[in-house]
């Protein structure tokens, strides 16, 4: 039991590190061209606005987060302030890097309900209205174990389950499956 609780307390913690190639490649190269130049690269905002994402951080909290883990890092790099990350979010080119494995995966298929909260939940808490039916979906996902990444995903309806939501998730995988592994749902 004391091994069980301990796994689930690890769930919890959380460490974020940056790669040497983030590391390397978070200043900007200069264009050549005339002008102001950029002082980070696309890596780098693009680095500071998944953390934003991810933490769920406005975006100052975001540049003071940042600017933590890199001094915690031993790292003498400038941070991206936020109305840098502002400007440069809406022009940001997010390149997907889907990795082309060589041999099959291991497919694990899982799904959660999801509650999705309306705009007048508030309203009805505060003036006794009635409670409204809660509205529900189901977020499918695969992943392969072996190399940590999430290779396919899908919401549906709450009505949607195993059977309607897998040629889907399937049909995502591009890569050859040799094992598959659901729950018996």
């Amino acid at each position: 039991m004391a091994e069980y609780n301990e796994v689930l307390s690890q769930r919890g913690d959380v460490t974020v590190w940056f790669g040497e190639d983030a590391v390397s490649g978070w200043c900007a190269r200069r264009s050549g061209k005339r002008g102001g130049q950029p002082r980070y690269s696309d890596l780098a905002i693009e680095m500071c606005l998944t953390l934003r994402v991810v933490f769920g951080l406005p975006l100052r909290q975001t540049q003071g987060f940042v600017r933590s883990l890199l001094r915690l890092m031993e790292l003498d790099l400038p941070v991206p302030d936020y109305s840098t990350l502002c400007r440069r979010a809406q022009t940001l080119l997010i390149v997907s890097d889907i990795r082309m494995a060589g041999g099959p995966i291991t497919l694990v298929v899982d799904s959660t309900g999801l509650r999705v909260h309306g705009g007048r939940d508030w309203m009805r808490e505060e003036h006794g209205l009635p409670k409204a039916r809660r509205t529900w979906r189901k977020l499918h996902i695969g992943f392969d174990p072996e190399s940590g990444e999430l290779v396919a995903s899908r919401l549906t309806t709450e009505h949607v389950g195993y059977p309607g939501a897998l040629p889907d998730l399937l049909a995502e995988v591009y890569r050859p499956k040799h094992r598959f592994i659901a729950d018996g749902a």
